[in-house]
């Protein structure tokens, strides 16, 4: 088999991906910023620029992703268009669905995460900066190892669900499959680490005075995720392994003729795959509550309950997976368990949005980009929780399933619940990032466009479901009826890439543009983050902040007013920082190569990659990492420059 594409768009592709290289070569070598790279950004172990990093990574993912998605509505179109052949149209449905739920949705949230959670907490980073990094560079190379399949072998085909058989060796012998095993592997490992990483921050991490009735909701949607992390990725890692290992090694886990039982991948799959829908979702939900609170300058309406609500749906989350298979032949009782189970997390649901609802009422309502998105995430989530609990009752499953009904229920929620909600976030806290507004006129632009887009591409896809079509078609007959409806929805989908490319624009145009952030507060924000300065020092707080209450920052305002933020520049005190280092990096790297020779089957490439993660590893046992103080006097100095003193 040819490493090298063949296919005349594959062929652009790698054309493409080949100049962009060779221009930002260029660039980094032109301007002399290969050292500036090194050390500002490669070895970083700062949150906020491990942060930042997610953060592209998610935006570019999404336009590869977006770019799929085009694909697939431009060949649905039209009946019996042969725009794409149904090969290279299974490899983009696979790519798509992979892409947007583990390298798009997943670093989108990390990003909020350490950009956000010490701040909100009052600490000078997370509990293991170095670790961190080891999962932002596991994360890219896989992610890396994932995309380059595309122009390198063959992209995986078997769906992002990759069940067997058709993902066994003997239906799908090419290295597309090993491709998606690898790299999911290689970035799950840094999401565990993530997972356990957080959780040690919020409960270890907090600013004195702030007990866990105290944190701020986004906080305490972070721990709920980070929850659901730890207990549902091993399932995924031990699925791909054993799958692996039939692949590579030559075992029959799934292998019915040989004994296995793909049903067991299934469960292990989904006993990840549905508690993953709850992983990216909680923290959206955070960000809805910090949004809806600061743009209705009003406490959060129940906090509590929202509390409640949040650990009860990381709880409800392991229940559920079986819901996805209802078709599968399991027994009356099964099947009542899981449709009630999957019906009752609507509750907890229903909670959270009634209680940003009474939050706005009687509230001083400003429609600021953040608040505009979250106003657009409640009747859209609505919609795609009421068709959830459809498809959660069994016996109507049995005609939704696999329909493009569940094609369009699955987006409604996972656009309109963790899209919106991450691009409420990044509106949100843009300022704190990088010390300057986006500018509000495209976004607006961006907001209708998307939002009208969103509606026209996959409304019509419910009807197309009740019609009968099926998920995952290639092609139709044009008597089938679907051609209008299918037509309306590949438009919304062009409307929807046009809303993302003006968000693009806008943040270019607001780099020059936007307006520079000089209180460090540009919300009148409620928690602590918003009392540090535009973009953040890298060591976070001068002084670890004493909390007394919910909303502290708030309250501090209301107490000292303009001194709040003022820092006496006789109590400045050395601060204990963390180094940089290259080693988390290089991991990766090792980790790369050796599932790169995995992938084709190149065990001595595998081992020279392993004994690179072995010797990482070593030179890390053997490190005496103290860190290091930064002085009173630097500190002074970039207080100083913030007009802190």
């Amino acid at each position: 088999m040819s490493l090298w594409p063949t296919e005349p768009m594959v062929q652009a592709s790698l054309v493409a991906i080949i100049l962009v290289s060779i221009g930002i070569i260029f660039t980094l070598t032109y301007f002399k910023k290969w050292g500036w790279l090194w050390r500002e950004w490669i070895t970083t172990v700062d949150h906020k620029k491990i942060g930042i990093m997610y953060l592209i990574c998610a935006l570019l993912m999404l336009f590869r992703g977006g770019v799929d998605a085009l694909l697939m509505r431009i060949q649905l179109a039209f009946p019996d268009l042969q725009f794409l052949d149904a090969q290279h149209y299974n490899e983009i449905f696979t790519t798509h669905g992979t892409i947007m739920i583990l390298f798009m949705a997943m670093p989108f949230l990390f990003a909020m995460f350490n950009i956000v959670v010490p701040l909100q907490i009052g600490a000078r980073d997370v509990a293991f900066p170095y670790l961190n990094a080891v999962s932002f560079w596991l994360f890219f190379f896989g992610a890396l190892l994932f995309n380059i399949s595309f122009v390198l072998g063959g992209a995986p085909d078997a769906g992002w669900v990759n069940y067997p058989p058709l993902s066994e060796l003997t239906f799908s012998p090419g290295p597309g499959i090993d491709y998606y095993l690898l790299s999911l592997q290689i970035s799950g490992i840094g999401s565990i680490a993530t997972g356990i990483n957080f959780l040690v921050t919020i409960l270890k991490m907090r600013a004195p005075g702030m007990s866990m009735m105290r944190m701020p909701m986004f906080s305490w949607s972070v721990l709920a995720s980070c929850i659901v992390i730890i207990f549902a990725f091993p399932a995924l890692t031990a699925a791909l392994a054993l799958l692996s290992l039939d692949r590579i090694v030559g075992t029959h886990f799934f292998t019915m003729l040989h004994g296995g039982n793909p049903m067991m991948y299934m469960n292990l799959f989904w006993i990840w795959g549905h508690p993953e829908v709850y992983i990216v979702i909680l923290p959206a939900y955070g960000v809805f509550s910090e949004v809806v609170s600061t743009f209705s300058k009003k406490r959060l309406f129940g906090y509590k309950s929202m509390v409640a609500s949040l650990l009860l749906i990381s709880v409800a989350s392991y229940l559920v997976w079986v819901h996805h298979f209802f078709t599968m032949g399991s027994s009356a009782g099964v099947n009542s368990f899981f449709a009630v189970a999957s019906m009752a997390i609507a509750i907890p649901t229903g909670v959270k949005v009634f209680n940003w609802l009474f939050t706005m009422f009687r509230g001083r309502i400003r429609l600021s980009l953040p608040m505009l998105w979250m106003l657009a995430f409640i009747p859209t989530f609505a919609l795609g929780g009421a068709t959830g609990v459809m498809l959660a009752v069994a016996p109507a499953d049995y005609q939704f399933h696999n329909s493009y009904f569940l094609i369009a229920h699955f987006h409604q929620v996972l656009i309109g619940g963790v899209v919106y909600g991450m691009l409420a976030g990044l509106y949100y806290w843009w300022p704190k990032m990088f010390g300057f507004q986006l500018v509000e006129k495209l976004g607006k632009w961006a907001f209708w466009l998307f939002n009208i887009g969103f509606y026209v591409c996959f409304m019509p896809q419910y009807a197309l479901g009740l019609m009968g079509m099926t998920r995952r078609m290639y092609e139709y007959p044009s008597g089938m009826g679907w051609n209008g409806l299918n037509q309306v929805s590949t438009v919304g989908a062009f409307i929807m890439g046009i809303g993302f490319l003006l968000i693009v624009a806008q943040i270019l145009y607001s780099i020059r543009h936007g307006k520079r952030d000089t209180t460090g507060d540009p919300w009148n924000g409620r928690t602590l983050e918003w009392s540090l300065p535009s973009p953040v020092p890298h060591y976070n707080f001068v002084r670890i902040p004493e909390v007394k209450g919910r909303d502290a920052w708030w309250m501090m305002k209301q107490e000292k007013g303009d001194e709040a933020t003022s820092t006496p520049s006789s109590s400045i005190q050395p601060i204990h920082m963390p180094n940089s280092s290259g080693l988390p990096f290089l991991m990766s790297l090792a980790f790369f190569v050796a599932g790169f020779g995995l992938v084709f089957h190149q065990f001595a490439l595998a081992a020279v990659g392993g004994i690179g993660i072995g010797i990482c590893l070593f030179l890390r046992s053997l490190e005496q990492d103290e860190g290091y103080m930064l002085s009173p006097k630097e500190i002074r100095r970039i207080e100083s420059a913030q007009g802190r003193l």
